[in-house]
């Protein structure tokens, strides 16, 4: 297998994993969303720690702590990661699965406005329509039933800002992954010694089970990280846009025909219009990277 098809398989796996885990969550589902995280965040880091040794790249951690701005940036980016996969693991226990996998679709979107807002990127009549269609959809849902779909805009939200954060601190993914865990380990750890305390922490008390299961948001959170690392690494950022779409449309599915949450004709129209506008979106992006290649061939 040459380096392109073992990137795209890599990037392609991670993220099914990554679409694959409200299953996971679901496993947890009489577990507090507020424990699950703190587990989560524990054993992400013992599990950033072990892969840091085995690759031994502890000098790059130790290169970003030298620097505060970096230390500041990666305590932010930390808290607003926190917020995510709390809500996340949150939704998706609570039967709110095509509501995460519409924040995850509309989350592209929200990104490229970032970039104009942040960094003055500009952006062509095409990327506004296909950003103002999602945006009629989402408005249309909120006319409609009075309802603003906030568990979708906030994941897409906080997610947009947590990469954006990460982009001006520019760490690598695995020593960046270490250093947010590490700053939110303290409060964590704090959480479930309260709970151990007062007698209703899920670990160790609910079955070998659920704990293993717990123990286990270490890997299934770094595991799809490295590997889609590796793969961004050996294919084409068209190609990658395009394999964003796989988690998004695995939750669709597993909302829709696996654990048969409602789906309205509202949610209808707000999905097909934010469909649509990746459409647009995704067509002008690869057509923009053609134009580009046929200049520099000319």
């Amino acid at each position: 297998m040459n380096k392109a098809k073992r990137g795209f398989v890599a990037a392609a796996a991670a993220m099914s994993i990554w679409g694959l885990l409200p299953v996971y969550w679901k496993q947890m589902s009489g577990v507090p969303a507020y424990e699950i995280l703190s587990h989560r965040i524990i054993w992400s880091l013992v599990a950033a720690t072990m892969f840091l040794s085995i690759r031994g790249s502890w000098g790059k951690v130790s290169l970003a702590l030298r620097d505060r701005k970096v230390i500041s940036l990666m305590s932010l980016s930390g808290a607003v990661i926190g917020c995510n996969w709390l809500l996340y693991i949150w939704a998706v226990n609570s039967g709110h699965v095509l509501q995460c996998s519409l924040g995850y679709y509309i989350n592209p979107l929200i990104n490229v406005l970032t970039g104009y807002v942040v960094f003055k990127d500009r952006l062509r009549p095409v990327q506004w329509a296909a950003i103002a269609l999602a945006g009629a959809g989402v408005l249309y849902q909120i006319v409609l039933y009075g309802k603003v779909p906030w568990i979708a805009l906030g994941l897409a939200c906080s997610f947009s800002l947590y990469a954006l954060i990460r982009k001006l601190a520019d760490v690598d993914p695995l020593p960046g992954l270490f250093l947010e865990t590490a700053v939110l380990a303290f409060p964590a750890v704090a959480f479930l010694a309260w709970t151990g305390i007062d007698g209703g922490g899920a670990f160790m008390t609910e079955g070998i089970r659920v704990s293993l299961f717990l123990i286990g948001t270490g890997l299934i959170t770094s595991i799809p990280l490295l590997w889609f690392v590796q793969g961004a690494r050996d294919i084409s950022l068209v190609t990658v846009g395009l394999l964003q779409y796989i988690s998004p449309t695995l939750q669709f599915m597993l909302g829709y025909w696996v654990y048969g949450e409602s789906f309205s004709s509202a949610q209808m129209v707000t999905f097909t219009s934010i469909w649509v506008a990746l459409t647009i979106y995704t067509v002008d992006s690869v057509n923009d990277v053609i134009r580009k290649k046929r200049r520099t061939r000319d």
